[in-house]
């Protein structure tokens, strides 16, 4: 996984770092990876001698970092304009580099730009770009290249104004981001929140680390973690030669009611997709789900359904108490359970939250953005990290918050983000499947944690595969799910 860390313990890594360095060499580091690729995204757009560069310098280390970027590609025959937000304070040093390499200082953007370095404001700014910063933020999209392309555009570290530890980004009254969008951030030495969660991931673009030696210098305890396919695919359950149905694991699914018995089709597909080597399916839809698919043992009742090593309950299942006894025969169990859906709206409104405490067996809680809200009595807000740990304090539970950089948090203060999410996700049916493929993980042997993480994961990756055919439906996404686990190994 790749590790994701705070303002703070950034900073006190790059003060620890410096201290064994000569004066500016840390500066010297980042400007060159930041100008190399640069230089990469010029080749690219029909070569870097000649080209036009625009640097945006704010009074900052930010901002030296991109005058001195700018020097590099000025030595190499780049045409480097920098624009001064706070010409008295602009870095001495940085700015002296850059004129000594021919570099030039204007009052506004040249009349042709390749690539535009946004070095206004670095890690330690708050509360978004002030009004004249966020104009010529907003002004980036007119500025076009020597082919008539729009320029591109390169944050320095992360896009300026956007709430780093967070992700948030603050809006103008016109509802316009108060920050830069960037097509392309090169960070330096540590990935922050801002650039994997949050709004402000959307306007980082394409995030490239550049090693400037900080690793060993990082302490304590990551913001979050970014799952990879190497991590889901370490944690797969391997097959042996002695595997059989039994030992693979067997995964209850107590989901859709006679109102709704696409929920219990769907979310038994996903159980069905994972690794699991039998579904028992119970409740009200069991006529539906057989005839869809046929190799799950199905009856009516959670209380006939057989031993299971996991429950997925919730998805569609209905809010009556015929519903809420059978969510209080699954919670009886003692195996992981996965509460999604309308086992959530159980939870609050026949007050059964309660039970989640004393209970032995691990929790995974499944809400989206309004489900939150009901469980809290409040919206996850601006820093969903720190909501979906809230919320895994209080219910003792691993949280799974649903959304495009979905978001997974445990009782014990650990926090995942999910690369893979995308906005065709969006569509009714699709969470039942995520939550059936969790099952199943749980139900595998997997840790709570784990299996959510490779769920969500994985029912990204699905939705991006089922995305090449058209508009995406929830059946789509089951069936995505066979050749992207097909590809894990």
């Amino acid at each position: 996984m790749r590790q994701v860390w705070r303002v703070a313990d950034v900073c006190a890594a790059e003060a620890g770092l410096m201290a064994t360095l000569p004066p500016g060499a840390l500066m010297q580091r980042a400007a060159a990876g930041l100008a190399r690729r640069c230089a990469l995204l010029l080749a690219d757009r029909g070569g870097v001698y000649g080209a036009r560069v625009l640097v945006l310098a704010g009074s900052g280390d930010n901002g030296g970092d991109a005058l001195f970027a700018g020097a590099h590609l000025a030595r190499r025959g780049v045409a480097v304009t920098a624009l001064l937000l706070t010409p008295g304070r602009a870095h001495a040093e940085g700015l002296a580099a850059l004129r000594a390499a021919g570099g030039r200082v204007a009052d506004r953007p040249p009349a042709v730009v390749d690539l535009v370095l946004d070095g206004i404001v670095g890690i330690g700014g708050t509360g978004g770009l002030r009004e004249t910063a966020e104009q010529l933020a907003a002004s980036l999209t007119g500025q076009r290249g020597r082919d008539g392309t729009p320029a591109t555009v390169v944050a320095v570290d992360v896009p300026s104004g956007v709430a780093v530890d967070t992700g948030h980004v603050p809006l103008t009254d016109a509802g316009r981001p108060r920050s830069v969008r960037a097509d392309v951030t090169v960070a330096f030495g540590a990935l922050k929140p801002a650039l994997v969660v949050g709004p402000a991931a959307e306007l980082a673009g394409e995030v490239e680390l550049v090693d400037i030696g900080l690793t060993p210098w990082l302490r304590g305890t990551p913001a979050l973690q970014v799952i990879e396919q190497t991590d889901v695919a370490g944690w797969w359950p391997a097959l042996g030669a002695s595997s059989e149905k039994y030992t693979r694991g067997v995964v209850g699914v107590a989901t859709g009611s006679a109102t709704y018995p696409g929920a219990a089709v769907l979310s038994v597909a996903g159980a069905l997709a994972g690794p699991t080597g039998l579904v028992r399916y119970a409740g009200s839809a069991k006529g539906e789900v057989l005839h869809q698919h046929p190799s799950v043992i199905a009856t009516g009742r959670v209380a006939d359904a057989g031993r299971v090593q996991a429950w997925v309950c919730g998805s569609g299942l209905g809010t009556g108490e015929d519903s809420a006894a059978e969510l209080r025969a699954v919670l009886a169990a003692p195996v992981p359970v996965v509460l999604d859906a309308d086992a959530l709206t159980l939870l609050v409104d026949g007050k059964l939250a309660d039970r989640l405490r004393g209970r032995d067996a691990p929790i995974v809680v499944t809400p989206h953005d309004r489900e939150y809200a009901r469980l809290c009595g409040e919206m996850p807000g601006d820093d969903r990290v720190a909501a979906a740990l809230r919320l895994a304090a209080w219910m003792n539970a691993v949280v799974l918050l649903k959304g495009d950089h979905t978001i997974i948090g445990t009782p014990g203060g650990r926090a995942y983000v999910n690369p893979t999410g995308t906005p065709v996700l969006a569509t009714g049916g699709t969470g039942d499947v995520l939550a059936g493929l969790l099952g199943s993980l749980l139900a595998a042997g997997l840790a709570p944690e784990r299996a959510a993480a490779a769920a969500a994961y994985l029912h990204g990756l699905a939705g991006r595969e089922a995305a090449r055919g058209g508009p995406v439906t929830a059946p789509d996404v089951a069936a995505a799910l066979r050749p992207v686990l097909a590809r894990l190994g």
